[in-house]
């Protein structure tokens, strides 16, 4: 049977909210669509959400707040959940998919911004300006220039290629660098960007390595003291990817040593809940290390555009369901067709779903005027568009169905 009965008839009326200072473009977007927005600055903790989330149809989060299994499985009305912001990892999204519920991310929007902070970090530890700046502050006055270098004709090593990795790229071209990359899967480089065939290979041979890669079982402590052990002495290393990516002891102790001449992070393992908070890390102290509070992407025009991006996703599931982009979903659309109702359906994806479907509407009479299915190994979505005057009832008896997860009428 279906988890729930969500209200038809497109996104008027539906409950939104949105928590960690969502940007107002966001709100502008869902509210023209119709829907009812409440909005929060902060993240909530497991219980505080799963009470506040009574009634919500949409929840829309940056990466703070814990969208966790309990979460998922005890929100009924939930339809769908929105990260304003790249990463996913937040989000269970296994269960999400199990419950037909599609999760849609930014995976654009700040691709700039992160860029742009990467390229003047990568100055910043060449010329060693972080300390230099502290210590003028401090009253003192240390005009050096040993171990301070251009970035022209240094080799920057790019490790995951995607958006962000592939725009530093072009960046760090344009300032003379030669730029390798490498990622797990096959990409089309940018410019004169070198593709390596393995990490070991990058990080032999590059001055400066970034690291702009997902949160996985694969990338997890992937820099840890071996790979370490394997770049250049006074090599730089940054990492504006995930917390988890990087051994930050082993960083420390290479950093402190000599083997390592500067870093620059900007996530970590474990980050405030809130500005403001204590922050302690065993970087703090090491020479030539910039240490950011995760604002890679914290720009007035990155999170304008994550608001757009994000809420257009979302709009487009509501009105016409519309799953591209979604990250634990089938993708699928089609273009509307005139003088008919939308029926969408999530499915088990076992044989004989859109037999049954297709049996529903010959039985009630029912002309399909348009039908596109995808899956995946356990799941269906479908997208049907029918007559108005039995949607209705066809909607009501598939949902009946054993197979059917969610099912909802639009326009």
């Amino acid at each position: 049977m279906s988890r729930s009965n969500p209200p038809s008839r497109s996104a008027a009326g539906l409950k939104v909210l949105l928590l960690e200072n969502v940007h107002a473009s966001a709100h502008e977007l869902l509210l023209d669509a119709g829907c009812k927005v409440e909005a929060l600055s902060g993240a909530l903790g497991e219980d505080a959400l799963i009470e506040r989330l009574k009634g919500v149809h949409i929840l829309g989060i940056r990466s703070k707040t814990q969208v966790t299994a309990r979460v998922l499985a005890s929100t009924p009305a939930l339809m769908t959940v929105a990260c304003f912001c790249i990463g996913t990892n937040q989000v269970a999204l296994g269960t999400a998919h199990d419950l037909g519920l599609p999760v849609f991310n930014a995976p654009f929007s700040n691709t700039r911004s992160v860029a742009e902070m990467i390229i003047s970090e990568i100055v910043m530890l060449a010329r060693q300006l972080g300390d230099r700046v502290r210590e003028v502050h401090a009253g003192k006055w240390n005009k050096v220039s040993a171990h301070c270098v251009e970035v022209r004709g240094k080799t920057l090593g790019i490790v995951g290629y995607g958006h962000i990795g592939s725009q530093v790229g072009v960046l760090a071209e344009a300032m003379g660098m030669r730029v390798v990359a490498y990622d797990i899967a096959t990409k089309l480089p940018m410019g004169n960007t070198k593709m390596m065939d393995s990490l070991d290979e990058l990080l032999e041979v590059s001055n400066f390595v970034t690291l702009h890669v997902p949160e996985t079982p694969q990338t997890r402590m992937m820099i840890d003291a071996g790979a370490i052990a394997r770049m250049k002495k006074g090599a730089m290393l940054l990492n504006a990817s995930r917390g988890s990516v990087v051994d930050l002891d082993a960083l420390s102790l290479a950093l402190r040593g000599g083997h390592l001449g500067g870093a620059a992070i900007d996530v970590y393992p474990e980050e405030p809940e809130a500005n403001g908070d204590g922050f302690v890390s065993v970087l703090q102290g090491a020479p030539n290390v910039i240490l950011t509070p995760h604002i890679g992407g914290s720009t007035l025009e990155a999170q304008a555009n994550i608001g757009r991006e994000v809420a257009t996703s979302l709009v487009r599931y509501l009105e016409m369901g519309s799953t591209v982009g979604a990250v634990n979903f089938p993708n699928l659309e089609m273009a509307p067709t005139a003088g008919t109702h939308r029926l969408l359906n999530a499915h088990r994806n076992v044989p004989g779903v859109l037999r049954d479907i297709n049996r529903i509407t010959s039985d009630l009479g029912a002309n399909i005027r348009a039908q596109t299915l995808a899956t995946d190994s356990t799941l269906g979505y479908l997208i049907m568009d029918i007559d108005q005057d039995v949607s209705t009832a066809v909607a009501d008896a598939v949902r009946a169905l054993g197979t059917s997860i969610s099912t909802r009428v639009v326009y």
